[in-house]
């Protein structure tokens, strides 16, 4: 769908966003761009904050143009017809070496061929056009879900398919912003962010290790859940829906999992998974979904948080939390790298 923003007297600079769903996904995070209150999708198309530039978005799942009027947009942006333009990539990359005659994911015809466009083609055509790239979702930023052990496709994250260290033609990392989907604010507020960058308005982003902007990921999901004050008293639920003592016996990963959703809420501050009962399933890590199955059952922190021995309170048990998230929450699962060798995928 192309969205176009609102023009003020004086032309405004348009900055385009191509926004590529056909990695191996749901589509999570272009509905959840929807859900957004602070900024909207509105507010960011419509060209109602001061200093934005005009933005235009095409998204294949919002889009009213089908067929080749829309993939148009996407030859002009490989073409350098389209600038400058941020690419969005929603979905992991599958390994086309280990696909055989066909592909994993792709969408539109190549004229020349008449053969159906791989993901990977069009990352290899757009990629080197960018002004920046980001990876939305845990699937894009880690490869997720579809990258989980013995999967067949090979699955990885934008990161581990481009190798570390790679940048934008302006030298801009790519910026991973994971969740399963993504919250919807932290979705619009960084690509606010990130445009602003490109128009010398705004600073260079601040990221972490893991490429996720610092200012959304620094806190885990315990920091800011309403029940944590219940953790520190030992204080925890028996069964799902018990009212008010900490969900970590439950299975909740909240401790080792760096999210702000208890904080932010989902839709206008309300809603997210710990804040109506559920647990914290970890899915903006880069090791979910594998290190932290099976869902329901506590970790090993959680047992001993649980625990009554005392000398786990306060200092010594965030040590611990800090270091477990560091060695092994944090860290993607080795297999998920290029590789034209089945042992790519056990």
């Amino acid at each position: 769908m192309e969205f176009t923003p609102r023009q003020s007297q004086t032309e405004k600079q348009l900055v385009h966003v191509i926004w590529m769903t056909s990695g191996l996904s749901c589509d999570g995070e272009s509905v959840a761009l929807t859900s957004a209150t602070s900024p909207s999708l509105e507010d960011l198309i419509r060209g109602t904050i001061p200093g934005m530039p005009g933005l235009v978005i095409y998204n294949p799942l919002l889009a009213y143009e089908t067929g080749e009027d829309f993939v148009k947009v996407w030859h002009d942006a490989a073409a350098g017809r389209l600038e400058p333009f941020v690419l969005v990539l929603e979905g992991s990359i599958p390994n086309e070496e280990l696909c055989g005659d066909g592909h994993w994911a792709g969408f539109g015809v190549d004229p020349a061929t008449g053969q159906p466009i791989s993901t990977c083609t069009w990352l290899e055509r757009l990629l080197p056009r960018a002004a920046a790239v980001m990876a939305v979702g845990t699937c894009a930023a880690y490869g997720g879900v579809p990258a989980m052990r013995n999967n067949p496709t090979g699955a990885m994250g934008l990161g581990d398919h481009l190798g570390a260290g790679w940048t934008s033609r302006l030298g801009i990392p790519i910026v991973n912003l994971p969740g399963c989907p993504v919250q919807p604010d932290n979705l619009t507020e960084t690509l606010m962010q990130l445009v602003l960058r490109l128009v010398h308005v705004g600073p260079d982003l601040d990221l972490d290790e893991q490429g996720r902007p610092r200012w959304l990921f620094e806190r885990t999901a315990h920091d800011g859940c309403d029940r944590a004050g219940f953790y520190e008293t030992r204080a925890f639920a028996a069964r799902p829906g018990d009212d008010g003592p900490c969900l970590v016996k439950l299975g909740c990963s909240g401790p080792v999992v760096k999210c702000n959703v208890p904080v932010r809420g989902w839709i206008n501050g309300i809603g997210g998974c710990p804040n109506v009962g559920g647990i914290c399933m970890a899915c903006t890590m880069p090791g979910f979904p594998d290190k932290f199955m099976p869902f329901m059952d506590s970790d090993g922190l959680g047992r001993l948080a649980a625990h009554p021995a005392r000398f786990t309170y306060g200092p010594a048990l965030r040590y611990l939390r800090e270091r477990a998230i560091r060695r092994t929450y944090d860290v993607e699962p080795e297999w998920r790298r290029r590789s034209d060798r089945p042992e790519s995928v056990r």
